[in-house]
């Protein structure tokens, strides 16, 4: 093996060590050597995203595609950032278009497929999102990953029936797929199975919390402050109903409320609501998930502003809608 090849295999050794810095490092000692390496670039652009630096691992992944046009990896790799965090939609999709049309295998075709798929649902083009997943072909899949992500795909436009099979494989194939677990959970509550549904979730609870925190996690005293510059934020007719609640952080829900029906991917949940049996502030507790947070939010600079949304969402849902006549109805974040 040569140097070069030597520096970026130990590169993606120790990002799947979660070693980013020493990944990073490899990296750029690659491309001491190849100082026009697509490869070093991409794993740059991946090791930026994962310490949460979204713009940065963008610039690494056009540079790679810049030098080799057909470098399909770092395509996808640029969509799924568009995607998550950055929220740009059109630009993950053209990136994928140029994927698509680098394709030759059905492998390559549906992973293009299904990030095209996930940037129209970003943009809230579910019928736009229901054409791609008509173009993505049938099962069975070599991946055994496309099983979930195609399952998941046909649950989010509404067909459970489809999409129940694949997700039940994926389960039993991984055992250690929380994703599948929290998505086989939905399946099931959807279809009547509450006893399946909860064992599901507790199960995606579990493996959640086996997996390590992004490397640019908070450490929990600056996430507690974080949320509390998020309610001191927040609109008046909003922060007039949270403002007197003491706040709690942890990193998931606790499983007797998972077992009592609370999303085991919860944000934010008000407690200690004033009644006429409890008179008092209209919210005297707070609890915010950071690991459930930080999953949504996909970047450090992105934190504060999905706790803001989570809150507004959370206190009109309880305090808002139903004076309105509009109950609200139980959500699930992915």
């Amino acid at each position: 093996m040569d140097q070069f090849t030597a520096h970026l295999d130990r590169g993606w050794d120790l990002v799947q060590r979660g070693d980013t810095r020493g990944a990073a490092a490899s990296a750029r000692q690659a491309l001491e050597i190849e100082p026009q390496s697509p490869e070093a670039y991409n794993l740059l652009g991946y090791v930026a995203a994962l310490d949460g630096e979204a713009f940065e691992a963008i610039e690494h992944y056009r540079q790679a595609v810049a030098l080799d046009e057909t470098y399909m990896e770092a395509m996808l790799n640029a969509a799924e950032v568009y995607i998550h965090p950055l929220g740009q939609f059109d630009d993950a999709i053209a990136m994928c278009e140029q994927a698509l049309a680098l394709s030759e295998t059905d492998e390559e075709v549906v992973d293009a497929l299904l990030l095209t798929f996930d940037a129209m649902l970003g943009k809230g083009d579910l019928e736009g999102a229901r054409a791609v997943v008509s173009r993505i072909p049938s099962p069975p899949y070599d991946n055994p990953n496309h099983t979930f992500l195609v399952g998941r795909a046909l649950y989010e436009i509404g067909d459970v029936a489809k999409a129940a099979p694949l997700i039940q494989e994926a389960a039993r194939k991984d055992p250690n797929h929380a994703e599948a677990w929290y998505y086989l959970g939905l399946i099931q509550d959807e279809q009547g199975d509450a006893h399946s549904a909860t064992e599901s979730f507790l199960r995606a609870r579990e493996l959640d919390l086996e997996e390590p925190a992004p490397p640019w996690a908070s450490p929990r005293d600056l996430f507690t402050t974080m949320v509390r510059r998020a309610r001191d934020a927040l609109d008046p007719v909003y922060r007039r109903f949270v403002d007197e609640a003491e706040i709690f952080v942890s990193e998931v829900p606790g499983i007797e409320l998972v077992a009592d029906g609370v999303d085991p991917r919860a944000l934010v949940l008000l407690d200690g609501l004033a009644s006429v049996e409890n008179p008092g502030p209209p919210c005297s507790r707070i609890f915010v998930y950071q690991r459930n947070i930080e999953r949504v939010a996909g970047a450090p600079d992105r934190v504060e502003s999905v706790l803001q949304e989570s809150l507004e969402r959370e206190v009109s849902a309880i305090f808002l809608e139903p004076q309105n006549g509009q109950p609200s109805e139980p959500m699930h974040f992915n």
